[in-house]
């Protein structure tokens, strides 16, 4: 069984239960953190000792006083991966559109994804096992969609956009946004591409019928 192991959960009563299905599995280091800046830092220093094996992790942080440059479990997990390629990451969250969980798997490369529902501890408990071993795991009753769904041909990079639309962002200034967060490329002319491809893409003739379809499609 994994040796050490983080969780990111910024609900409390959440933390303890995953900790809770930790112990029963005889993890003997468990760590916790209730912010992704301090779960990106934690990764980075245990490399100089002994590494995470594995990071289960929320989707949804809520915002507060305290000022994160990661504000989600998306991107925390695409910085954790950036920090060690080794890293095994189970998702554990109450996200149920599968566009976003195929992405999850197929962009992020997580090992795993667990809905919170109802019997969620025994199926985190499974994912857990089955991820040590080497194995993929996803909640039962969710099906990822086939290789000829739409959804497979856009990049986190799209969703990002897309997400940043759907948030009232105009698009002469979604450069600045992905500035903010160092995605790129960052110009203008970069996003309206991105933007025209998708209308392309999806057959529709304006930002609000994209943003649409990509809410119908579960991307954002």
């Amino acid at each position: 069984m994994f040796g050490k192991i983080l969780i990111a959960e910024d609900h409390e009563s959440s933390n303890f239960s995953v900790r809770k299905i930790a112990e029963e599995l005889q993890i003997p280091n468990i760590y916790h953190c209730f912010y992704c800046d301090d779960a990106v830092t934690q990764i980075k220093k245990s490399l100089s000792s002994q590494p995470y094996e594995l990071l289960i992790t929320d989707l949804s942080f809520e915002e507060d006083e305290r000022k994160q440059l990661i504000q989600n479990g998306r991107e925390l997990i695409k910085a954790c991966r950036e920090i060690s390629l080794d890293l095994k990451v189970v998702v554990f969250s109450a996200e149920h559109r599968i566009g976003v969980i195929d992405l999850l798997f197929s962009e992020l490369k997580i090992d795993a994804f667990v809905r919170k529902a109802r019997l969620d501890s025994e199926e985190l408990k499974k994912a857990i096992e089955m991820v040590y071993e080497n194995k993929t795991y996803i909640s039962h009753g969710l099906k990822l969609p086939t290789k000829t769904n739409n959804t497979l041909e856009f990049s986190n990079y799209d969703i990002t956009i897309l997400q940043l639309l759907s948030d009232g962002v105009l698009q002469k200034n979604i450069p600045k946004k992905l500035q903010e967060k160092n995605i790129y490329p960052n110009s203008l002319s970069s996003v309206e591409k991105r933007i025209n491809a998708m209308k392309l893409m999806l057959i529709v003739k304006n930002v609000e019928e994209l943003i649409a379809s990509g809410k119908t499609m579960g991307i954002i």
